[in-house]
């Protein structure tokens, strides 16, 4: 039977917005306030969410619970699996003592750590994120930072800032890619809208690294290279996204960013050099920090040895994040419309298109949210074969043969990998579980429709939805598939371009990215700082808001300010 969500239930706008916050405010709150740790704290989102939305929003009760299982099971293929074998990796590299020798060769480069914290966590970890995203690039980089010396803190929080810019073009284009299956605005001028919003930031934000780190005045001692950086990736992400498409942007233009940066610190040289992780201790001259440096000891052959994993990682990921062998991998990729043995035998192998019985096709989202009543697909694609997650099992095996681990050693590891991340796997999966259950029960389109009514000022706030949307999710592209189709709607009533908006809507979400529980679970986990998530968020919120609030100034000015209007396709 047809379902159709109710967006003011109470009769108030007011009253059923505030309640549609709840499930948020309880996570978020747990986690930031009460110091609830995550898995609790994202468990009782997710009853909060499912409560409100059986005796509030009158989603039938067999109906929230699929959406609910819907979201857990697509967390665990989605998310789950490739963070449990990001972190299998990397603890294979720390038992090999490999991991030791990458962060020697890293400090090698420049022993100044307001550089490196640009060049890992901001270049080297917006590589990872066009690679693969989902978490992977604050795994990779917070763990280095913390082999480097920095404290579990500023390692996570820091990481979890530096990945933003990148965000929009993650995982290949992922969130553009949705964000124009739900618009039908064109791929390439939306790629292009967001890569007219996001390379300011791309520039600000490393700036914005360092001065949380450790102040302005150390900030200005090393600004050339801080610019070089931001100016390496920016430039490259407008010229990529405009005239390419959204694919390679992440890649290709942090590339060209840590080689940059490697290279003008070649020839430039600061004059004052800070050696203390801590970023509050007292800079010394370069010629000082000079007689203090000693040389790592590796041969080329062991750094070499050392980098070898995360190379095989990248390539992978790259060859995994290709159509054309996801298309081979997939095969035929059926609907399961009978038994699980009879799909197989139909080509569903390696993947199958599993409806949600009793939740595909049965909620309809009407009227203000949509221009016109759709019903609500959720199929869940079960592709265990091109999953990123397999394809990082599979660079973790490949790798681990050749770091010279037995097959029964492997296993063991990963076993062990599993026994540490526990709570975390299960904080990810309430925190899905809980997003589902809000878009299903249009919660979400509650909230979405509380902005939408801010008429000249909603340039502003409809880049804001994009922030709820990512913290809510846990992704730009989860975003966009929930609130890019509103965007465009209530563009359109308030005369604004829509494809601004629906490129806000991707651009603001980025700066969502740092406070979703998955992606602090994955930090906490990353630099060994398990059960604190709390003040991990207590750490980026205020970035987090600000920055989007920044987003918003910007799309305020290009919605209303020439010449800032002129930068808008039309």
């Amino acid at each position: 039977m047809l379902w159709s969500q109710n967006y003011d239930p109470l009769g108030s706008p007011l009253l059923s917005t505030l309640l549609a916050s709840i499930p948020v405010l309880v996570l978020l709150g747990g986690l930031g306030v009460f110091h609830i740790r995550a898995h609790v704290a994202a468990i009782g989102g997710l009853i909060t969410a499912f409560g409100l939305a059986v005796g509030v929003f009158g989603m039938p009760l067999d109906m929230a619970a699929r959406a609910a299982g819907y979201g857990a099971a697509f967390s665990m293929i989605g998310i789950c699996w490739i963070i449990l074998n990001l972190i299998f990796l990397y603890r294979m590299t720390l038992k090999a003592g490999l991991f030791q020798i990458l962060q020697d060769s890293v400090g090698a480069i420049t022993n100044d750590r307001r550089l490196q914290l640009i060049l890992i966590a901001f270049s080297f970890g917006a590589f990872f994120e066009g690679a693969a995203g989902g978490g992977t690039p604050v795994a990779v980089t917070g763990a280095i930072l913390i082999g480097l010396g920095f404290s579990p803190l500023a390692a996570s929080g820091l990481s979890l800032i530096a990945n933003t810019a990148p965000v929009a073009y993650g995982g290949l284009g992922t969130p553009i890619i949705v964000l124009d299956s739900v618009t039908n605005l064109g791929l390439l001028p939306l790629s292009a809208m967001v890569g007219r919003q996001l390379p300011f930031f791309s520039i600000i934000v490393p700036f914005w690294i360092l001065v949380t780190f450790c102040g302005l005045r150390a900030t200005l001692q090393v600004w050339p290279a801080v610019l070089v950086a931001g100016l390496a990736f920016a430039v490259p992400q407008f010229i990529i996204s405009n005239y390419h498409g959204p694919w390679l942007v992440d890649m290709l233009s942090a590339m060209i960013s840590m080689i940059a940066l490697a290279g003008f610190l070649r020839v430039w040289k600061p004059k004052q050099v800070l050696l203390d992780a801590s970023g509050s201790g007292v800079t010394v001259s370069y010629e000082e920090s000079q007689r203090n440096l000693e040389n790592h000891g590796h041969t080329p052959a062991q750094v070499v040895k050392a980098w070898t994993p995360w190379v095989i990682l990248t390539l992978v990921l790259f060859a995994w994040g290709l159509p054309q062998l996801k298309a081979l991998l997939n095969g035929a990729c059926p609907v399961q419309t009978a038994s699980f043995l009879d799909t197989v035998m139909n080509g569903g192998f390696t993947c199958q298109k599993i409806p949600i019985t009793g939740l595909h096709d049965l909620v309809q989202r009407v009227a203000p949210a949509v221009a016109k009543p759709y019903v609500e697909h959720a199929v869940l694609q079960f592709n265990w074969l091109s999953a990123t997650g397999t394809g990082i099992l599979i660079a973790a095996v490949v790798s681990g043969l050749i770091m010279g681990f037995k097959p029964r050693e492997m296993v063991s590891t990963w076993i062990e990998t599993f026994g540490i991340m526990k709570f975390s796997l299960i904080t990810i999966i309430a925190m899905l579980g809980l997003g589902y259950t809000t878009r299903y029960s249009g919660m979400d389109a509650t909230l979405g429709l509380a902005f939408a009514n801010t008429g000249w000022f909603y340039p502003f706030f409809g880049t804001m939805i994009g922030w709820i949307g990512v913290a809510l999710t846990g992704t730009d592209a989860a975003s966009n598939a929930l609130f890019g189709s509103q965007q465009v709607i209530t563009a359109n009533k308030l005369g604004l371009n829509p494809l601004l908006m629906a490129a806000a809507n991707s651009s603001g979400g980025v700066m969502g990215k740092m406070i979703d529980a998955q992606s602090i679970v994955v930090a906490s986990v990353a630099t060994n700082y398990v059960g604190k998530e709390g003040v991990i968020l207590r750490f980026v919120f205020r970035h987090s808001i600000i920055l989007a609030a920044l987003v918003g100034l910007l799309t305020m000015l290009q919605a209303y300010v020439p010449p800032f209007t002129g930068m808008v396709p039309h």
